[in-house]
């Protein structure tokens, strides 16, 4: 899990930073509906990003553990 976090983490930190960045720019703009939902969806984006991802998920599999996989792959030997 580690070396996932470590290997995929700044990838999909720059992509949810950057989906951010994109969805805050409707923020600016005069209508007050696409403003809002701009910056509704920047809010999640960032607490999914930085929350969700990073601490959350691999918190949650720890204390999981292996049920975390469910239901995971058919065995060979169980097949016909």
């Amino acid at each position: 899990m580690l070396t996932a976090l470590r290997a995929t983490g700044g990838v999909i930190t720059s992509a949810g930073i950057l989906l951010a960045a994109v969805f805050s720019v409707l923020g600016v703009l005069p209508l007050i509906a696409l403003a809002q939902i701009g910056l509704i969806v920047c809010i999640g984006v960032l607490l999914d990003t930085l929350l969700v991802r990073t601490v959350l998920v691999p918190a949650l599999a720890f204390i999981v553990g292996e049920r975390f996989w469910w239901p995971g792959r058919v065995r060979a030997d169980s097949a016909d």
